[in-house]
């Protein structure tokens, strides 16, 4: 019974700060703007971006409540041992029917929550532009892909444990690591479903992109314009490939809402990423969190009463992989602290880049498109910033880099 209590304040606990932290954010659109951003959205726009915050702010707050008492529910209720039941003996099939009903409880929230994001506040704002089929076809993806990788994690685990017993902790951690360098290079791919890409047609813009990178040694494999206005009004652009091998994602909203210069100091910055070996450094860090991460998965796989407290009569693989989602929850905003400050560093880093490549203007300018056509918060609480932000807010980017400036 104490085991089980503990478990319970541990999901409440977890509730409360995403809970906590939602309210914060909610509140702080009465901030004061700064001085260097004010000019970002003229007052109709910042009205309309007050109360754009404020639906979001509701909806994180209402569907974080939600969670939280849907989990509270099913673990009182001691529902997935039950459901359990259901299936054949087996520490497979006992796994699987844990995780499935875990993945379609997860999953029905997480369609209303997306419905509402998206067909509701962000159709009502002019951001959305994805159909009803679209956003079926997104959703039913995403369900599948969510459910192949839970029962991957959950299998890992039963794998992992049966055969290497207490040497979990550094095979699940291993495991995990070259899980995620594997979707992060495989992202391409992924995002090739449901999207078109055309290369981008010849002229200045291609020619100064290509001009960027091969400056510092990148090949560029291609510079190719991906369909984003099918589902959004925002703006984004990225860079993939292995090694010094590139391939140039653009936007096709960047491209209509930017000037040349703009794009080119948005490359730059991702060059100084490159040249820093930033995503190197991250994968080091997450290495840290990832031992933590099968410390948590070691903990619940090899404490029986864990299991028996909810029900079960022995360990449950699959509800194992709950436990660790629950014990992650409260480990996770600690690890995040380190984890989001050496982010915010690293982006300031990447930001002088884009000054040194003779860009700071349009590094500003920049900014502030993309912070007016995402409807980016311009004054967030600095408890936000410290425990959720990767990435700096926009007056001290600026900050930063009119100092850079200075300094030349």
């Amino acid at each position: 019974m104490t085991l089980k209590i503990g478990v319970l304040l541990l999901v409440i606990l977890g509730g409360l700060y995403k809970i906590v932290l939602s309210i914060v954010e909610y509140r702080s659109a009465n901030n004061p703007t700064p001085e260097n951003v004010a000019n970002v959205y003229d007052a109709e726009t910042y009205e309309k971006w007050k109360k754009y915050g404020a639906e979001h702010g509701r909806l994180a707050l209402v569907s974080g409540i939600v969670s939280c008492l849907v989990s509270l529910a099913l673990l009182c209720t001691e529902a997935y041992a039950a459901f359990a039941a259901l299936f054949p003996a087996g520490a497979f099939w006992q796994l699987l029917a844990v995780v499935l009903l875990e993945s379609a409880v997860g999953i029905v929230i997480e369609i209303f929550r997306s419905y509402v994001a998206t067909m509701v506040i962000e159709q009502k704002y002019g951001f959305n532009r994805s159909t009803v089929k679209t956003f079926i076809f997104d959703r039913i993806r995403s369900a599948i892909l969510e459910i192949i990788f839970s029962l991957g994690l959950a299998w890992l685990m039963y794998f992992a444990h049966s055969r290497t017993g207490d040497y979990l902790i550094l095979l699940f951690a291993g495991a995990m690591f070259l899980i995620s360098l594997v979707i992060t290079f495989m992202y391409p791919v992924f995002s090739r479903i449901g999207n078109k890409f055309v290369p981008l047609e010849e002229g200045e813009l291609k020619d100064r992109l290509m001009a960027l990178l091969t400056k510092h040694g990148y090949k560029v494999k291609a510079i190719e314009v991906m369909d984003a206005s099918r589902r959004t009004t925002k703006l984004d652009a990225y860079f993939t490939g292995f090694g010094k091998m590139k391939t140039i994602v653009l936007f096709d909203n960047l491209l209509n809402a930017m000037t040349p210069d703009e794009i080119c100091a948005v490359f730059a910055h991702e060059l100084g990423h490159g040249l820093h070996k930033d995503v190197l450094k991250r994968q080091i860090l997450n290495i840290v969190n990832l031992l933590l991460m099968g410390l948590v998965v070691w903990i619940t796989v090899r404490e029986p009463l864990l299991h028996t407290a909810f029900g079960f009569e022995d360990v449950n693989y699959g509800f194992a992989y709950i436990l660790t989602g629950i014990g992650l929850g409260i480990l996770q905003p600690l690890t995040g602290l380190l984890m989001n400050a050496v982010s915010r560093r690293a982006e300031y880093r990447a930001d002088r880049q884009a000054v040194k490549e003779g860009y700071g203007e349009a590094m500003i300018t920049a900014f502030k498109k993309l912070a007016k056509n995402n409807f980016a918060h311009l004054a967030p609480s600095a408890l936000n910033v410290v425990l959720e932000y990767s990435h700096p807010p926009l007056s001290r980017r600026v900050e930063e880099v009119e100092k850079a400036m200075k300094n030349q």
